[in-house]
């Protein structure tokens, strides 16, 4: 049941994402955070601090927190589990901190994962190849709204996972090769892995595709030895669509930032 699971995965997930912080190239230890800094990619989402399990700081703590950002020329964000620093959003709000976001924690295990039908027409493959990472960095940009090809960050991004032991998947037309699905799940910690990017092409949505995709993800991940894999959806219609492939709510995750 999803109540009894959510201790356990608030504090499996918290510590994932804190380990693959602490691995990233030019992270930063400051009070009672690890900075996630990637110097080559400035959006916030591949950018914020994570805090240690029961993290309560000091306002100094922050105003080192801030400062560690602003040196760095990002924006001053963190992303963490409430259950597992509840005195976290409180010392935030009062140093002028705001919600950027509260986001439903799902999970999917193999005895739970639905695989869906698969649709017909299209292939899903693994990457494994500067030109795989380049096409589904390129479905990814653009499925997110946004112009021109992928950027180096996100294909790079593909590339570490995959090196780092995770997986990354392309969905390709069967008639013309067009990539237009991409996503991938993350560097395994203790046997986790996230869900992440997950992408369809405008023109092939609504047919299934995503479904698949997070089908075929999920079940690589767990072929490489994964016990649970965990997700953030966009928002309630994706996560339907989650939940029709045997992902469950297990969680809640807040994203908090200071302008």
């Amino acid at each position: 049941m999803p109540d009894q699971q959510e201790p356990y995965v608030d504090l499996d997930v918290q510590n994932h994402v804190r380990t693959l912080a602490l691995r990233s190239p030019g992270h930063v230890r400051v009070g009672p955070f690890t900075v996630r800094y990637n110097a080559d990619w400035p959006i916030p989402p591949v950018n914020y601090a994570v805090p240690d399990h029961g993290a309560s700081p000091t306002a100094d703590d922050i105003k080192a927190l801030i400062e560690a950002f602003r040196e760095r020329d990002r924006l001053p964000r963190l992303e963490f589990l409430p259950s597992c620093a509840p005195d976290l959003e409180p010392a935030l709000l009062a140093a002028g901190f705001t919600v950027e976001r509260r986001a439903p924690l799902l999970a999917c295990t193999p005895e739970s994962l639905v695989t869906p039908p698969p649709v017909p027409g299209i292939t899903f493959t693994v990457l494994s190849d500067e030109a795989g990472y380049r096409a589904a960095a390129g479905v990814q940009h653009t499925g997110y709204g946004l112009e021109g090809e992928g950027t180096d960050g996100e294909i790079g991004a593909l590339r570490s996972v995959t090196e780092g032991g995770g997986v990354a998947a392309l969905g390709t037309d069967d008639t013309d090769g067009t990539p237009l699905a991409a996503g991938s799940c993350s560097i395994p910690v203790d046997g986790l892995s996230e869900l992440t990017g997950l992408a369809v092409a405008a023109s092939h949505r609504r047919r299934g595709i995503g479904a698949a995709l997070c089908g075929y993800l999920t079940a690589q991940a767990f072929g490489r030895g994964c016990r649970t894999v965990w997700l953030e959806p966009g928002d309630a219609d994706v996560e339907r669509i989650y939940a029709s492939v045997g992902y469950t709510r297990v969680g809640d995750k807040t994203d908090m930032s200071l302008v």
